[in-house]
């Protein structure tokens, strides 16, 4: 009688680690494969960068609102003048990329010992375009490592260039993907942004109201002009929906300098020793 060959091990067995059944080893893993990675490289400590993934870089703005203006020129119908509306405001918004490229670079440089290289600080991001792209850079022109925490979307965000190689991951599960940002968080810096942004915004807002996170949290907000119009932070404290010192939990500053200022003493303050 023929040798009966072995049937493959449930953990080799890729049939059933993509099914409905192995979602909990699936979330585990999401789980233990970048604390043992974050291990690896002693990172214990992060400055998370939240944004917009459509905020371009100030040049590429610029060209696109020119290059929109000659078409308006040409041709004035109501279609071109919504697009070089719209193209406007992407050009107002461009400069808050090269603002938290300069932030970024300034903390990494500030938290790295000159001697050693060593940083007590990341700079983390989503790991996309955008804000997150800016991040990256900013980290990378200081000559330090930065982390991009990606996710799988129908719209297939691609990891940008300036992540660090060995802090490069992929999520699946957007809830795993926001442990591993607040989870070694020390500061949150908050730049414009839409649905994502205000998601993961809200959610660390909640944490710490509701004393699920207890540690020191510094959360700025950049871009008053922006913020002051899109949520009306006053008003709910008005309603009374939330408690008015729930306003204090937010610092809205409007340049990397004032923003480098609050974090660097407020770091230096509540986590002397990372």
């Amino acid at each position: 009688m023929a040798k009966k060959k072995r049937p493959v091990k449930a953990y080799k067995n890729l049939d059933f680690l993509t099914s409905n059944k192995a979602r909990p080893i699936r979330i585990l893993a999401e789980f233990s494969e970048p604390y043992h990675r974050f291990l690896e490289h002693d990172i214990d400590s992060t400055i998370v960068f939240f944004g917009s993934a459509r905020i371009k870089p100030k040049a590429k703005a610029k060209r696109e609102l020119l290059a929109l203006a000659k078409i308006y020129e040409r041709n004035k119908t109501r279609e071109n003048e919504d697009k070089l509306s719209a193209a406007r405001l992407q050009f107002r918004l461009s400069k808050y990329y090269d603002d938290a490229v300069k932030l970024a670079q300034l903390l990494t440089e500030w938290s790295m010992d000159k001697k050693t290289g060593r940083q007590k600080y990341y700079v983390c991001s989503g790991g996309g375009p955008g804000i997150m792209e800016a991040a990256n850079k900013g980290a990378k022109l200081a000559g330090g490592k930065s982390i991009g925490l990606n996710i799988s979307i129908p719209m297939e965000q691609e990891p940008n260039p300036y992540i660090s190689e060995e802090l490069m991951f992929e999520f699946h599960y957007f809830f795993m993907r926001k442990y591993w940002f607040v989870y070694l968080a020390k500061a949150l810096v908050i730049f414009p942004g839409g649905f994502g942004t205000l998601d993961e915004l809200m959610e660390v807002l909640t944490l710490i109201q509701t004393e699920k996170v207890l540690k020191p949290l510094l959360i700025l907000v950049i871009g008053q002009d922006y913020w002051k119009e899109v949520i009306h932070f006053e008003a709910m404290a008005r309603w009374g929906t939330i408690a008015k010192s729930d306003l204090d939990l937010l610092n809205f500053v409007n340049s990397p300098a004032e923003a480098f200022l609050l974090l660097s003493e407020f770091l230096e303050k509540n986590y002397p020793k990372v």
